[in-house]
């Protein structure tokens, strides 16, 4: 049976943990393969969105999950389980793929090599932040400006080769570890390329070898590789792991953060977002911001505005919502605020 828009919306909010969430970190990291982590408190949203009664203090504290830049180039946070092979599978090609710009920020190799020198001297023992990473470095003769993007190049270039990854935050400040310090844990999958296509299909239900390289940032050569070595069935235009059901309940109301999964995850974003409205998403520069999930599909963008007393969800639909979206809406801004241990009301 090919299944409807519908089937693949509620397969996909499903496979997400958006109608079934789970009861720890590690759990909704590792059931949605990576979850994209350059800003912490989007992080934090799309654990909220996919688990049930866990705090932010409980995702900032947990070492059992860790960042680092992976997919695309990206910092995603992952099970510190999976740090390693995750590492060894993108690290190499993302060191490769940054040499351009790294060049323009006068990044050399050898001052590279230089500077990875120094923080294997400076890190030992410590988590530093960025500041005093850069203090660090310049007492050695490695002097960067703060005030451009090369010690956020260097830093990632630096992870990428295995040599760091990023600690728990110093309150809104990242902090910087080594890898060897921060998990001996190192199991590798026999196949790493075929166990993320496994991991990747597990978490977006149902999806095509574009949508995986898209994702992944992997050539599409290598990503098909990864669907060839595992059993699956035509879906919805795409691929299913062969145990994946294709039909599911449809997903309640839900507040999305910014960055969520559950767009990043396909190339296509159509059948989750209609087109007429994709701007108001995504305005461009990498940006996507918070969504209102309705039925699977993206029904307004969101935001939050604080005072003394409260904060305030307010709601901006494409379209008016109904009486059922707005009650569920209510119950996700409680539990927006029962997260962040704020009183929260809906504005729409």
């Amino acid at each position: 049976m090919t299944p409807s828009d519908n089937d693949i919306r509620a397969v996909r909010a499903h496979a997400q943990l958006l109608g079934a969430p789970a009861a720890d970190v590690v759990a909704v990291t590792r059931s949605v393969a990576a979850i994209q982590a350059q800003s912490s408190p989007a992080a934090r949203l799309a654990i909220r969105a996919r688990s049930r009664g866990l705090t932010a203090p409980d995702v900032d504290m947990s070492r059992a999950v860790s960042r680092t830049w992976l997919m695309r180039k990206t910092l995603h946070l992952v099970p510190t389980a999976d740090l390693r092979w995750l590492n060894r599978l993108f690290g190499p090609r993302n060191a490769q793929a940054g040499q351009g710009r790294r060049r323009q920020l006068d990044l050399t190799d050898e001052l590279c090599e230089r500077a990875l020198e120094c923080l294997q001297d400076l890190l030992p023992g410590k988590a530093l932040t960025r500041r005093e990473i850069l203090d660090g470095l310049a007492a050695d003769g490695v002097v960067l400006d703060a005030k451009s993007q090369a010690p956020a190049h260097l830093l990632a270039y630096a992870a990428n080769r295995g040599l760091l990854c990023r600690g728990q935050d110093d309150g809104m400040e990242p902090t910087y570890v080594l890898l060897d310090e921060w998990t001996t844990v190192d199991h590798t999958p026999d196949e790493p390329l075929a166990e993320l296509a496994h991991r990747y299909l597990s978490a977006y239900g149902i999806a095509t070898v574009e949508d995986f390289a898209a994702w992944s940032g992997l050539p599409l050569g290598l990503c098909r590789k990864g669907f060839d070595a595992l059993d699956l069935v035509p879906a919805g235009g795409g691929f299913a792991l062969s145990e994946t059901g294709l039909s599911a309940s449809p997903c309640p109301p839900c507040l999305l953060g910014a960055f969520d999964t559950y767009l990043l995850g396909y190339r296509d974003r159509d059948l989750l977002l209609d087109p007429a409205e994709a701007k108001r998403v995504n305005a461009g520069g990498g940006m996507i911001a918070p969504t209102v999930l309705v039925d699977g599909r993206i029904a307004g963008t969101w935001n939050a505005k604080r005072t003394a007393k409260q904060t305030k969800v307010v709601v901006e639909p494409f379209a008016t919502l109904s009486r059922a979206a707005v009650s569920g809406l209510e119950s996700e801004v409680d539990d927006y605020g029962r997260f962040l241990g704020e009183t929260a009301v809906l504005v729409i």
